[in-house]
């Protein structure tokens, strides 16, 4: 069976667990490592890597991902097309 759980950051996939529960303890595990990214090898950028790995399994969280998304793909085609007033 494949792994259907997988996560895009630019041209790279990553697979992460079929377990939920492994998902979202993963998840959160990133979110607090992240919140101390003061230390060497942790870093901040755990926290939103975090959020969107709870974002495959919290309705909440994936909502909130999507619309950034979406945000963001406005932006970026705003940006190429050039201002439209």
């Amino acid at each position: 069976m494949q792994n259907r759980h997988k996560i895009k950051v630019g041209q790279r996939h990553f697979h992460l667990p079929q377990s939920r529960r492994s998902r979202i303890g993963v998840g959160v595990a990133f979110i607090v490592g992240g919140t101390l990214g003061f230390l060497p090898v942790l870093g901040f950028w755990m926290i939103p890597v975090g959020l969107v790995i709870l974002s495959i399994d919290v309705p909440y969280i994936r909502r909130r991902r999507r619309r950034i998304v979406v945000w963001w793909g406005k932006r970026r085609r705003d940006k190429m097309t050039g201002p439209t007033n």
